[in-house]
């Protein structure tokens, strides 16, 4: 009989092992989560201030003239069609506004676009100053651009949080669910090993990562794109970690019964595109309805993605994020505790 201790250390060796035979989860690991925010990075780095794309009806009189003033102020790119092929161009966003000239002139734009808000206030003072009116005071601009209020500042974060949710439940249940289908787990189940380790050797092996996969997302935000790490980088590491624990427990209780890959591959998505979407890795959850506010607040990755953007961007401490602390250890003592009573060998 081996000692529980070495047995704990000899599963995590041999997850970690395996682990390292699989290129295409390295790549998911490491490589594409950078991938990843240089795309983002780039998409959305600091232009300046938006320009809005308009349409200038061609039916109007003097449509041509309107086009040539209205693209001559500041921000405003503006062309002539006609408004069958403007009104397709604003349906698939290639432009934000229609203007239909006459007395009174119509502004025709989707509300719920963002940059058609900004269109048609843009469009609706050049009209007006075109048209002759003076502004009664001068107002001074002071544009101020600073690291950390950047939506690349947000992302980062937000990507890390999303790799460490996505490696830590698919790395684990992925694994053992393949070790189920080819009957692996049976042989495990002759062996003088204890459930416990098993379970606990997969969720060492997927911290190991952990030491490389944060300092590489973080280290390129910074050298790339000048991301801020206002904070510890104990308390970031020490976050991760707990963050990584929390999904690899729920990878395990999401694989714990799971007989084939295509089960677990539902049940994975079936629990992490809800995070995906409301966690606020790619836009804050705050855009959602108040009402929505106490269930956001509840998921584990809402919780790890605010503990790192504290950290980061504002320099707050541990002790500062009590809320998000007792969330992930929450979800991670009881996944943990569940998959423990309900995972099968077989």
């Amino acid at each position: 009989m081996s000692r529980p201790g070495s047995a704990l250390v000899q599963l995590t060796l041999w997850r970690f092992r395996e682990f390292m035979r699989e290129p295409e989860a390295l790549f998911w690991v490491f490589a594409f989560p950078i991938l990843l925010a240089l795309a983002l990075g780039i998409a959305f780095r600091g232009r300046g201030l938006p320009t809005a794309r308009i349409a200038v009806a061609a039916e109007a009189p003097g449509a041509v003239a309107l086009a040539a003033r209205l693209d001559a102020w500041p921000r405003i790119d503006a062309i002539v069609l006609d408004s069958a092929a403007a009104a397709v161009r604003l349906r698939v966003g290639r432009i934000a506004l229609i203007v239909h000239g006459g007395d009174p002139t119509i502004l025709e734009f989707d509300s719920t676009r963002s940059e058609s808000d900004v269109a048609q206030l843009l469009v609706r003072s050049a009209l007006q100053e075109l048209a002759g009116r003076r502004d009664v005071t001068t107002i001074g601009e002071h544009p101020v651009t600073e690291r950390g209020s950047r939506y690349i500042d947000f992302l980062i974060p937000g990507l890390l949080g999303l790799n460490i949710m996505g490696t830590g439940m698919w790395g684990v249940g992925f694994g053992i669910v393949r070790s189920r289908q080819n009957r692996l787990l049976k042989r495990f189940l002759a062996s003088p090993m204890r459930k416990r380790d098993f379970l606990l050797g997969n969720i060492m092996a997927r911290l190991t990562f952990l030491l490389l996969e944060v300092p590489i997302v973080v280290l390129f935000g910074r050298f790339a794109f000048g991301v801020p790490v206002r904070g510890s980088w104990l308390d970031l590491l020490l976050f991760s970690v707990l963050g990584a624990m929390t999904f690899a427990g729920l990878g395990l209780l999401v694989a714990s019964r799971a007989r084939t890959v295509e089960g677990v591959s539902g049940l994975m998505n079936l629990v992490m595109v809800p995070m995906w979407i409301f966690s606020g890795v790619f836009f804050a959850w705050s855009n959602f309805p108040d009402s929505f506010e106490p269930v956001i607040r509840a998921l584990p990755l809402t919780a790890l993605n605010d503990a790192l953007r504290s950290v980061m961007l504002e320099g707050s401490p541990i002790a500062s994020n009590l809320g998000p602390i007792v969330v992930l250890l929450g979800w991670g003592l009881l996944s943990f505790g569940l998959a423990l009573r309900l995972f099968r060998w077989d």
